[in-house]
């Protein structure tokens, strides 16, 4: 059977063209397996000195970083940073209630943090704990479904944004400043039960001037607690300026007696860096110490600020170009080889696809039934009879 002129042309291009595809195919596998090879395992960066208070030595200027921890690092932040967007989406769709506190721009505090301590460690924060609830180690969709209100919740869906536990991980307390002398105390059984483990409790600038910080840092001074106080210093509180509000800014120095670090707190190695130093005075026998982190917050105060009546979009703009945590290490790890564009890029596509599917199953699962509302009000304890909003309605409390 004789062909045409034109259709042999045609085989001839098919031909050829299977042939480029498996070419180019094998051509991108040699240059991956090439590029991987050829990926920094670890670079020093330079970091921003801290500022000290009664310290005769600080932290390193210097930060050794591993490409395993590097994208490790990057994978953390973005799924808080996604995570907290899809919150910012379910609430503004009214499937989350109630109050609802965002922490996207402070992804190097909580990522830092929980590099620089050990996991056997202890922390506990504030209402802003989304971060620290998943670096603690509760998965995206446990989280997810707790401010949803589900039973899959890390609290079985009846704690809410602010109230999210963990091992070693105390919350997410909503009372202002109420989590500092908690803290002191969780430092305080670390040194009587000599477990070689430090607390690391934080508070925000809008807490710094409550009386019992001050009341907490006299008595883990006295004591020589192994604390290490953080203020997560985001320059607004619940929407007023540290200039408006505190007669000295400089928090890492109201400690007066206790010594002092401030941080940038947008620089998760310099975090990172700033907290071992921290931990490693704290286990020595020296602590406890006060430690600023200098960071901000895109969102504003909760859900139901706008956050731009006190603060202007171009501020908040210039930080997001500026100083972005994610960007930041974005940079430093194209600029020195430790991984490609698209890697990061596969990164990204993963971490959305974890976010949706979390949320997916925040918004299917089951609410807890009312029989299980007073559930675990005391651990290990015989079941109670409750009284309901009614006098004659009766629940039962089982731990």
């Amino acid at each position: 059977m004789l062909l045409s002129v034109n259709s042999m042309q045609k085989m001839l291009t098919i031909i050829s063209n299977v042939l480029k595809g498996s070419a180019s195919k094998n051509v991108a596998r040699v240059v991956a397996a090439r590029t991987y090879a050829d990926f920094t395992a670890e670079a020093t960066f330079d970091v921003k000195k801290c500022d000290t208070h009664r310290l005769d030595d600080a932290p390193p200027t210097k930060s050794v970083l591993t490409r395993e921890d590097a994208l490790k690092y990057y994978r953390t932040m973005q799924v808080i940073r996604r995570m907290e967007l899809k919150a910012d989406q379910l609430y503004k769709q009214k499937i989350i209630r109630g109050f609802c506190h965002l922490s996207d721009g402070q992804e190097a505090c909580a990522v830092g943090i929980e590099a620089g301590i050990k996991p056997t460690d202890h922390l506990i924060t504030a209402y802003r704990a989304h971060g620290y609830t998943y670096t603690r180690g509760v998965s995206v969709r446990e989280i997810l479904a707790e401010l949803t209100g589900r039973r899959g919740g890390c609290a079985k869906g009846k704690g809410g944004s602010m109230h999210m536990y963990a091992n070693n991980f105390y919350g997410g307390n909503g009372i202002v400043g109420a989590q500092v002398p908690l803290g002191a105390g969780v430092a305080l059984a670390c040194k009587y039960l000599d477990t070689d483990q430090v607390c690391a409790t934080l508070y925000g600038d809008g807490a710094a001037n409550q009386g019992q910080i001050f009341e907490a840092y006299n008595m883990a001074s006295l004591w020589k607690l192994p604390c290490i106080f953080i203020c997560e210093n985001n320059k607004y509180a619940m929407g007023t300026s540290v200039e408006r509000s505190s007669a000295s800014t400089e928090y890492y120095k109201r400690g007066d007696f206790i010594p002092g670090l401030r941080v940038d707190g947008m620089d998760i190695l310099c975090v990172k860096e700033a907290t071992k130093y921290a931990a490693d005075l704290c286990r020595a026998g020296k602590g406890p110490i006060v430690m600023e982190l200098q960071t901000y917050r895109y969102h504003g105060h909760s859900m139901s600020d706008p956050g731009v009546s006190y603060r202007t979009r171009e501020e908040i703009q210039e930080v997001r170009s500026k100083s972005d945590p994610i960007s930041l290490l974005k940079d430093r790890m194209l600029a020195n080889n430790m991984a490609s564009v698209e890697e990061l890029k596969e990164i990204d596509v993963q971490v959305r696809k974890e976010i949706e599917e979390a949320a997916q199953f925040a918004t299917t699962d089951p609410e807890p039934p009312l029989e299980e509302l007073c559930n675990h009000i005391f651990y290990n304890d015989a079941p109670l009879e409750v009284r309901g909003t009614l006098p004659w309605t009766k629940l039962k409390s089982i731990s």
